[in-house]
Parts: C-alpha cells; sequence; structure tokens
C-alpha cells in the first residue's frame, strides 16, 4: 500500500476500483452517454481519450491528471451526480481548474443523496503509480491510499 495526500475539493471517504487516465478528461464528451442517452454506467464515450474510452465510470475510483474541454465542464459533473452516475471520487494529480471544483463543489452542496469525494495536487507520482483495478481508499483529511 502506498499514501498520497492531496488538497480536498469535496470532502468524503470511500473505497473503490481505480480507473486511471493519463490524459486530461473531456467532461462533456465523456459523459454525454450518461446525460442524453440513459447510460447508467456512465461509459466514457470520448474517442480521444484511448484510457477511458469505453470504460465504465460510475462508481469508480477516477484518477487523472485534469480535466479539459468546454465550460460545461462542471455542469456535466454536477449533473452526471444528480443522476448518480457519477465516478466514487475523483483524484486529480494537478490542482484541479475551476469548471470541475464549481461542479463538485456545488454538487457537494446542492445534493443531499449524493457524495463524490474529490481531491487534488496528489502529485506526478500519484498518477505514475496507480493502475486501473486498483483498490482506492479515500480518507475525509485527503488522504488517498492506493493498494
Amino acid at each position: 500500500m502506498k499514501q498520497f495526500k492531496g488538497r480536498v475539493v469535496a470532502p468524503g471517504s470511500v473505497t473503490a476500483e481505480a480507473l486511471v487516465s493519463h490524459g486530461g478528461l473531456n467532461t462533456l464528451a465523456s459523459f454525454q452517454k450518461a446525460l442524453q442517452f440513459g447510460d447508467k454506467t456512465a461509459t466514457c464515450g470520448d474517442q480521444n481519450n484511448p484510457d477511458l474510452y469505453g470504460k465504465q465510470m460510475a462508481g469508480k475510483a477516477l484518477c487523472l491528471p485534469r480535466t479539459i474541454g468546454s465550460t460545461t465542464g462542471g455542469l456535466v459533473i454536477y449533473c452526471a451526480c444528480s443522476m448518480h452516475r457519477q465516478p466514487a471520487c475523483m483524484l486529480f494529480s494537478e490542482p484541479i481548474d475551476s469548471l470541475a471544483a464549481a461542479g463538485a463543489v456545488l454538487a457537494d452542496v446542492w445534493l443531499e443523496d449524493v457524495t463524490m469525494p474529490v481531491v487534488d495536487s496528489l502529485g506526478e507520482a500519484f498518477l505514475s503509480f496507480v493502475k486501473d483495478g486498483m483498490k482506492i481508499t479515500v480518507q475525509e483529511n485527503g488522504t488517498v491510499e492506493v493498494e
């Protein structure tokens, strides 16, 4: 087991299976099927992200460097949470951008029945270490354990 410490953006604790992207997450392209066409598993639809394309994101510990794409990013994250199609958590190796942070924080504040911990600034060593399928545990204080 290895531990990494990051900054808490949206609080919570969870244990989930890792799903790793080494490129930026285009939130709109990735979650479009889940939001528009009823895909409850949130299968990634972004053909430009070979790490995630065609993989289920709902309920996974989504490990990524950053989000990319349009200004709808925060709304997409919020909507995925409101439809219960969100990742178990989002773990950023880099500092989170303001749009993704807004979506995560609004979901945390406005949605009573949804928890999606978000931790950023975990570092490049985190993204280099974690692999798909590893067990991830997020603690309230921003500590992320990878097994």
